[in-house]
């Protein structure tokens, strides 16, 4: 599958935009984990795809390092006004869906070995198994945060058509599949 096909395939499953990064052009930065730590979102400890429980960012980092390519995509999401959490969480929704099919899609085009993270943590069962004390549910479906991976997504996106921020009354989610050419060519 060529580039542009990853790409129709990110859009025909939902995201706004999608493009192809070199590994070169992905922006890491350990300072990430300390803003999971602060818990900003208020998920630090309470999700298996997010710090503490992925693991250490030095190691996550490195593995992006081993991946030649990303397929880095946006979904955007309309909001009434900046105060509208209700639509924020129904852009989310419709964000970990997005990822959900495009996973599907590519996983027996890239294989097991493609890396796929989303943007803001998995998302996928609410509340995540952490929290009552049980296993992942979904532990081949789960996608760990990019950011607990220490990703830069404004600095990633700000070389790309991609952008951060997308105007007012907008919510953008990203979310980025690490995969190795000789994946998307077999």
């Amino acid at each position: 599958m060529n580039e542009q096909k990853l790409i129709q395939t990110a859009l025909d499953c939902g995201a706004t935009k999608a493009v192809i990064v070199e590994n070169k052009d992905i922006v890491l930065n350990a300072e990430f984990r300390a803003m999971c730590e602060a818990n900003r979102c208020g998920v630090y400890g309470k999700c298996y795809m997010c710090p503490p429980d992925v693991g250490p960012i030095d190691e996550l980092m490195a593995k992006i390092r081993t991946y030649e390519k990303g397929l880095f995509y946006q979904y955007i999401g309309k909001l009434e006004d900046s105060f509208d959490f209700e639509g924020m969480a129904e852009a989310k929704n419709a964000f970990v869906q997005v990822s959900q099919r495009l996973l599907d899609a590519l996983r027996p085009v890239l294989g097991e070995k493609a890396l796929h993270l989303s943007g803001g943590g998995c998302g996928l069962c609410r509340p995540c198994a952490k929290v009552t004390g049980e296993p992942c549910r979904h532990p081949d479906r789960a996608m760990a945060s990019i950011e607990s991976y220490g990703m830069d997504v404004s600095g990633t996106a700000k070389n790309t058509i991609l952008k951060y921020i997308n105007g007012a009354d907008t919510v953008t989610y990203f979310g980025m599949v690490l995969y190795h050419e000789s994946q998307a060519e077999s």
